[in-house]
């Protein structure tokens, strides 16, 4: 199940986050890679969710970026887990982590208009 809808523009797609539509700047040639990362971070948060532990889509989504993150490090194999040790794809995380900063954002934001 996709979670982008096309078409894009030049401004970028439209993606889905636990039900909420965003749209998002995805550059050219990255698209699939933006709904790939769009499908995990949806995967992740509905575990933490259903695990019922976590509350509240902005707490659910800073859990799943770190349960990513944290599984984007083990992949790394057989290296120490020391900072200094670890490679990093450092233009990948710079790019989730935006992204995930603007959700991060949006939801909040939306949550300060209830109070």
């Amino acid at each position: 199940m996709s979670t982008a809808r096309e078409p894009k523009d030049a401004k970028g797609i439209t993606i889905n986050v636990m039900g909420r539509e965003f749209r998002v700047a995805a550059p050219d040639g990255e698209e699939r890679q933006l709904v790939a990362s769009v499908d995990l971070l949806n995967k992740k948060m509905k575990e933490i969710r259903d695990g019922g532990k976590v509350v509240g889509n902005e707490r659910i989504a800073i859990m799943a970026a770190l349960n990513i993150a944290h599984e984007h490090l083990q992949t790394q194999g057989g290296r120490s887990h020391r900072p200094a040790d670890i490679s990093v794809d450092e233009d990948f995380v710079r790019r989730k982590m935006e992204l995930f900063e603007g959700i991060i954002d949006k939801a909040v934001s939306d949550q300060e208009k209830l109070f």
